[in-house]
């Protein structure tokens, strides 16, 4: 859900572009032949969390577990305390920061994003006033160099320009810290309660002095809150956070401080800041501080739990989790070895160190998602605002889904390497359905319905689980509950609240979409009525898939047709020379005035992008647009400009913009084209020039792991056909062998011997030891395991997988 501007778009493709030429150089001079390749067996030593920090990836480094509650993270400033330098509350090329923040979301695109709950900042000085009243950063603020700067998987290290540093390490609910401070100087640690990156509703913290605690809580929300499209609509709290910290020595000092009122001595204190920004929030809010005698002893170590649910969740969750004199460099060790384990999903061989580290670090990136929300307990905070707790069969309750993101290719990667966790996700999204009255919110952060951007993704996510093999859900209730969403209009499904970018019906207008077979821009109460037309089309299909895999039958005819409803805002004569997708009114005229290059009808995105988001019926895309040569023409056009020149890196709006979610399967379309070497072009320039190391190595907004993903499948040489759906689109592998191994299935393995930069065409492919001429894969692939090995090329081979009969359908 990308929120970036054009100079800062064009400062990544510039930076990222060096970073790809020189990656694709070390790979031709460095990747060892597959013989001589063995396989990585310890993926951490490959994953550099910074990738991504800069130049809007808005990934964050701090320390966090796979599918962590916690995620211990610096915010930074630059000199607003209302306001953060990034989305996410880190960039690379921010080196100011005001605490170390509790939670985080891994590449949201609104700024400021979500969480960034309880910002501890480790502070060398006396606490004379008001950190709240410190509304520039100027006093209670340090900045910092990278080279004083580490981060690994579950663990984040941070020496501070004030001289006090941080070594955080996490487990999945809870960290340990080691401050060290100046000898002889005075040391404090703030607990900045209500200063979440959107701030807050309320918060409170408590001074235990006598038992060395320091615990408190913080009500807030509001993701995209400030958005100028429909922002206003999420202005609201929906969760609070508890944490509660034990310390190895006693507090030489204390206090609290609520707004410009510093209070020493204190032991409780209380205050919110509210959810504006700038002179409207500026000098709110509330904390507290304890300090530490550093004339004999430097080093202080705190201990921490957090919960959704209550204190006593907290407190439990941290005994559960780390043992009572485990440090640091323990609970890393343990939390390093938890993320070898889930990234040893695919081992690869071969391949430059650049190419393994990109590629790691987008697996790691990619299983940072789901998270989770319950307490070791398996209490959960619930839609409805009440507690829960996790029914028999499900062993976590996990959340934040950014569903129009990552329903193409993040949630595809985590059915494939882990499908466990993807059946307690699925539960999951249906259990918080069953807690709002039947709606399934294509955006959920923790436990609150944010409703932000369009479609209903959710229904192509739980299909495609299905189709893929995840049982370990309700199937059959979900699958009846989102066709319930699908045909039965809500009355909020006509409010123009949260709009055009929050709307909160998750079906806008559904009546009148049932009777148009479109979404009307005129009263469709949605973000763009062709981009909601195309969406509803993509989820409605997946459903139709769905439906037969269960036997369906009335409905699986019904989506199968509302999957075509796409043809309604496909105008053959849109423009002189083609056909585009565009919106029309209630009464069918089509929207004007028309340009390819305009938003007009879509969300985030121009119609020449939304043309090609189709991919459930591709071939009569192609039909549409007067057939497949025809099709394949256009398509040339949207990834190269008139002179033949290369344009994937975004920027234009008639061409292929890497960094947004609605057209990132484009480059994959030529396989049903029965060009399948033009995609292998496509992607192989893709992976060399717009992805790469360094904190600009991503393109664009991560949204949650979702470009990771788009990046480990295509370096896989695979890509998900369309939601709903089990098979994969085939391309040229980045690395000569891997192996994506799953607990309970199959193994995939994949072996390309001459794989390198100079080898990015197929000449030939056997699946499971025999010879195929499809450029895509039956759904078995992914159910049970197989083996695909290829013999790869220095030029494209303009007949392998061409045949009509063979195309991927």
């Amino acid at each position: 859900m990308p929120l970036r501007s054009p100079r800062s778009l064009r400062r990544t493709c510039a930076s990222v572009a060096a970073v790809g030429v020189a990656t694709a150089l070390a790979a031709a001079l460095l990747a060892p032949s597959a013989e001589a390749a063995p396989l990585v067996q310890r993926p951490t030593a490959y994953v550099d969390p910074l990738i991504g920090s800069a130049d809007g990836g808005n990934t964050y480094p701090g320390a966090t577990a796979p599918y962590g509650m916690i995620g211990w993270s610096p915010t930074s400033t630059s000199g607003d305390q209302t306001n953060t330098a990034a989305a996410n509350g880190y960039d690379y090329n921010t080196t100011r920061m005001r605490g170390l923040s509790l939670t985080h979301v891994n590449g949201a695109g609104c700024a400021p994003g979500a969480a960034g709950d309880v910002p501890i900042m480790p502070f060398v000085g006396d606490v004379t006033s008001s950190p709240s009243a410190d509304t520039k950063d100027a006093v209670y603020a340090s900045g910092f160099r990278h080279e004083n700067e580490s981060a690994t998987p579950g663990r984040y290290r941070v020496g501070l320009d004030s001289g006090a540093s941080a070594d955080l390490a996490v487990s999945p609910r809870a960290g340990v810290a080691d401050f060290a401070f100046p000898a002889g100087k005075p040391a404090s640690l703030l607990f900045r309660v209500s200063n979440s990156l959107n701030g807050s509703e309320d918060a409170h913290v408590d001074i235990d002095t006598v038992h060395r605690k320091v615990t408190g809580w913080v009500l807030t929300g509001a993701f995209c809150g400030r958005r100028a499209n429909g922002g206003t609509n999420n202005r609201k709290s929906y969760y609070k956070l508890y944490f509660s910290a034990s310390f190895d020595r006693s507090f030489t000092t204390h206090g609290t401080w609520k707004d410009g009122t510093l209070s020493p001595g204190s032991v409780s204190g209380s205050g919110g800041e509210g959810y504006a920004t700038g002179a409207d929030r500026a000098g709110r809010g509330s904390g507290g501080w304890v300090g530490f005698d550093t004339s004999s002893d430097n080093d202080v170590r705190m201990r921490l739990g957090i919960s959704y649910v209550s204190l006593g969740g907290a407190e439990t969750n941290l005994r559960q989790e780390i043992a009572p004199r485990a440090g640091v460099a323990d609970v890393a060790r343990d939390t390093g070895r938890a993320w070898d384990r889930e990234l040893r999903a695919v081992r690869i061989g071969g391949g430059s160190t650049a190419q393994r580290t990109t590629f790691y670090t987008a697996l790691y990136h990619s299983l940072m998602e789901p998270n989770l929300i319950s307490d070791t307990d398996g209490r959960y905070p619930g839609m409805d605002g009440a507690p829960h707790r996790i029914g028999r069969g499900q062993r976590a309750q996990y959340s934040n889904f950014s569903g129009w993101d990552q329903y193409r290719a993040q949630i595809q990667l985590l059915a494939v390497l882990k499908p466990e966790v993807a059946g307690d996700f699925a539960q999951s999204l249906y259990n918080f359905s069953r807690q709002n009255d039947g709606v399934w919110d294509r955006w959920v952060h923790i436990s609150g319905a944010t409703h932000v951007m369009t479609g209903d993704p959710t229904a192509a996510t739980l299909a495609t689980f299905y189709a893929m093999g995840v049982r370990n859900f309700d199937y059959r209730g979900a699958f009846d509950s989102l066709v319930r969403q699908a045909t039965v209009p809500r009355p909020d499904g006509l409010s123009d609240a949260g709009c055009p970018g929050q709307c909160t019906g998750q079906r806008p207008n559904l009546a009148q979409y049932l009777v148009s077979h479109y979404a009307p821009q005129d009263v469709c109460h949605c973000w763009g009525g062709a981009a909601e037309t195309l969406e509803d089309a993509v989820a409605d299909s997946a459903l139709a898939k769905w439906a037969a895999l269960l036997g369906r039958t009335r409905e699986a005819a019904e989506f199968t047709a509302r999957g075509g409803w796409w043809r309604n805002v496909f105008n053959p004569r849109a423009t002189a020379d083609a056909g585009y997708i565009q919106a029309r009114d209630a009464d069918g005229s089509w929207v004007t005035p028309f340009s390819a290059g305009s938003d007009l009808g879509f969300a985030q995105g121009s119609s020449a992008t939304y043309s090609w988001m189709v991919p459930q019926d591709v071939q009569g895309l192609a039909t549409a647009m007067g057939g497949r040569q025809a099709a394949a023409g256009r398509l040339d056009g949207f990834f190269h400009t008139a002179d033949g020149a290369w344009s994937v890196k975004g920027g234009d709006a008639l061409r292929y913009d890497p960094t947004n979610e609605p057209g990132i399967h484009a480059p994959w379309l030529y396989n049903a084209l029965g060009q399948p070497w033009k995609t292998q072009a496509t992607v192989r320039q893709i992976l060399d020039t717009v992805y790469g190391t360094g904190p600009a190595g991503l393109p664009g907004n991560d949204d949650l792991g979702t470009m990771s993903a788009w990046y480990v499948f295509s370096a896989l040489g695979l890509y998900p056909q369309t939601p709903g759906s089990a098979s994969l689109l085939v391309g040229a592998p980045l690395f000569p062998k891997a192996v994506v191994s799953r607990a309970g299935r199959g193994d995939i393995t994949l072996s390309a011997p001459a794989a390198d930069a100079s080898h990015p065409y197929i000449g030939g492919l056997s699946v499971n030891g025999r010879s195929s001429d499809r450029s895509w894969t039956g759904a078995r692939l992914v159910t049970s395991g197989g083996s695909l090995s290829y013999r790869l090329s220095d030029r494209p081979d303009t007949t392998w997988a061409t045949a009509g009969d063979s195309l991927p359908h």
